[in-house]
């Protein structure tokens, strides 16, 4: 067999290893010497060579300075308020005390508990309705701005369509109720760090809605939830709502006794007081004044409050179990300066 394996033509046997094709003797060729390839000169051959990258490259460049400007003019990280000497400071941001915003600080615990707190449950009273349409209507009426100085911050005063108005004496009268509690030298305009006012419907686009709003309505998700067993009003971020539980508006809380008025000024005040930036706080000290920033429908004992907080999902450390019991207050500071 020999060489005739390599002759052109020639048919493998069975037997015969697989081999390189056949070249002639004296017919090889020399490899080429590889010529640079020439450069391509202009825009074509920068596209050609860099594909992709053309295109990207100041995309990219768009983007990162997009990010740079949007972080260079950002506000700066809300942080939570502080309670002065003389009374509760509104922070000014209504990001912070929202239940679904910034840092989450929600009424009711994000976890189903059974807990015996016994100044928490709803007091026995007048009658009210437990579900209502989930829409709400805007109150006609409007005020003038109220307080010296600060940011202006605007709300209007709405009402759940479908609650019986014999269990809040109407419309007028919890718009009224509601714009005199925030009109008030010891609310939130007190120090000149804010404005108040009360607008209408034809306003284009108010800080946030002032809402009675029916228990069942109050416990759905979308609004302060229904983890625990103690009816709660709340501040919803998302909804631009400070969502009044109308079963506290008609029965109150029990460390209010039957003082109704007084609870109904401090459930505004809280509850407007996340929607300005206010977090939760403890009780200072025994027999002080509770800050309206305290979870009063609750209780104004420290170890009340702090167990229904402590808990997976609750606003966990804001209250210490300290056995601080104060005195129910109202105001964000009662005794504002003459």
């Amino acid at each position: 067999m020999g060489e005739d394996r390599y002759r052109p033509g020639s048919r493998r046997t069975s037997a015969e290893p697989l081999k390189a094709s056949w070249q002639p003797k004296g017919d090889e060729e020399k490899p080429a010497a590889r010529r640079p390839a020439a450069k391509k000169r202009g825009v074509g051959g920068f596209v050609k060579t860099y594909g992709w990258r053309v295109y990207a490259l100041p995309i990219l460049v768009v983007i990162t300075a997009l990010v740079v400007v949007n972080t260079a003019t950002s506000p700066a990280e809300p942080g939570s308020s502080t309670t002065a000497s003389s009374g509760e400071t509104a922070g000014g941001n209504a990001a912070d005390g929202a239940i679904d915003g910034g840092q989450a600080i929600p009424e009711n615990p994000a976890k189903p508990v059974d807990v015996n707190v016994p100044t928490a449950e709803l007091p026995t009273g007048g009658n009210y309705t437990e579900s209502g349409k989930g829409t709400w209507h805007v109150v006609p009426g409007s005020g003038p701005v109220v307080g010296k100085s600060g940011k202006l911050y605007t709300y209007t005063v709405d009402v759940e369509d479908g609650i019986d108005p014999s269990s809040y004496a109407g419309d007028d009268s919890f718009a009224t109720a509601v714009q005199g509690i925030l009109s008030d030298s010891r609310s939130w305009t007190w120090n000149g760090k804010i404005r108040l006012q009360r607008v209408d419907s034809s306003f284009p686009d108010p800080s946030f809605h002032v809402s009675l709003t029916t228990p069942n309505t109050t416990h759905r998700a979308d609004a302060c939830g229904f983890q625990i067993k103690f009816e709660a009003s709340c501040y919803r971020r998302s909804l631009d709502r400070v969502l009044i539980n109308l079963a506290r508006w008609v029965r109150g809380a029990k460390v209010y006794g039957a003082d109704m008025t007084g609870y109904r000024q401090y459930a505004i005040n809280h509850e407007v007081g996340h929607a300005l930036g206010n977090n939760h706080v403890g009780c200072p000290g025994n027999g002080q004044p509770a800050p309206v920033m305290m979870q009063q429908s609750f209780g104004v004992a420290d170890d009340y409050v702090a167990m229904l907080n402590n808990i997976p999902g609750g606003d966990k450390g804001k209250v210490a179990s300290d056995h601080h019991v104060c005195v129910p207050n109202a105001w964000p500071n009662p005794t504002p300066p003459a």
